[in-house]
């Protein structure tokens, strides 16, 4: 099967755009940054999460608790995905009870990584609430799961996948929408 690039329906000024617009619907629902916290989920998910971040830094002039997320050991497919799956560092430096956490992820799709994202952090104490912003929402959920904070909804269909490149990590910024070539 071969996997072609279908679309790249974000460069860099659109999720540039997006992050500031999320920040701000950030700060108008919460009535400000008191009480919030970011969370973003290994590895594009932190990122974004730093990004939004610093918006909400230049906005409000202050600084949000960060932490990291890494949801691999409280995946429901755990034993399906890898022998020896890769690990990354959860960071949580801050209390979370009774904060407005903003949970950040890349890609809302099945919401499955979400669930675990929330089974993780309720392990690190009780807080007020918990909101979710993602970069991309492409739909086919498998769960009661719906983002807070949405920078694009792009709609697509099973043969596809939707990467987000970030600079940090692909050194550019950019969606693209991939697809599976059927070879008949």
């Amino acid at each position: 099967m071969n996997i072609t690039v279908k679309a790249k329906p974000m460069d860099e000024e659109a999720i540039r755009r997006a992050i500031l617009r999320i920040a701000h619907e950030i700060l108008e629902r919460n009535k400000g940054s008191q009480d919030l916290a970011i969370i973003g989920i290994q590895r594009r998910g932190v990122i974004l999460a730093e990004r939004i971040r610093e918006v909400i830094k230049d906005i409000e002039s202050t600084e949000l608790p960060l932490g990291a997320l890494d949801i691999t050991l409280y995946r429901d497919d755990l034993t399906t995905i890898a022998y020896s799956p890769l690990v990354h560092r959860t960071e949580m430096e801050f209390d979370v009870n009774e904060k407005r956490i903003i949970l950040v992820d890349d890609v809302l799709y099945t919401g499955r990584t979400v669930r675990c994202a929330l089974d993780e952090i309720i392990d690190f104490g009780r807080p007020a609430c918990i909101q979710l912003a993602a970069l991309i929402d492409r739909g086919h959920r498998e769960l009661p799961i719906r983002a807070d904070y949405v920078g694009k909804n792009m709609p697509t269909s099973a043969s596809e996948f939707v990467e987000v490149h970030l600079k940090e990590l692909d050194d550019a910024d950019e969606v693209v929408v991939l697809e599976r070539e059927r070879n008949d």
